[in-house]
């Protein structure tokens, strides 16, 4: 079994400010969305379960993307609104901003 190029968290929002979480994520800005591909991320997808959000997207140099990321003033922007949703650190210039899960299994 090999392995994928993908990365995974999972976030817990805010009850108080889930509503506008999945709004926002609803009708994204089309910048934020421009921001991401030319970071080279791909196949992004939000699950929602309850205020638990499952993330998963592709990309062959996730440094490089957090990077361009940290670095994009759009994406600023968007993270200094939904920073104050999520329970836990947003701060994509800190040592560990997310938390990334195991890849345990993958079929190709």
């Amino acid at each position: 079994m090999g392995s994928s190029n993908k990365f995974a968290w999972t976030w817990k929002i805010k009850e108080e400010m889930l509503e506008e979480y999945v709004a926002m994520h609803l009708a994204p800005w089309p910048e934020i969305m421009e921001e991401h591909s030319r970071a080279g991320i791909r196949n992004y997808s939000i699950f929602q379960n309850g205020n638990q959000f499952f993330y998963c997207f592709e990309c062959d140099d996730v440094e490089k993307a957090f990077a361009i990321i940290a670095e994009s003033e759009p994406c600023n922007r968007w993270n200094a609104i939904t920073s104050q949703m999520v329970e836990g650190s947003f701060d994509f210039r800190e040592a560990e901003p997310i938390r990334p899960m195991r890849e345990v299994f993958y079929l190709e």
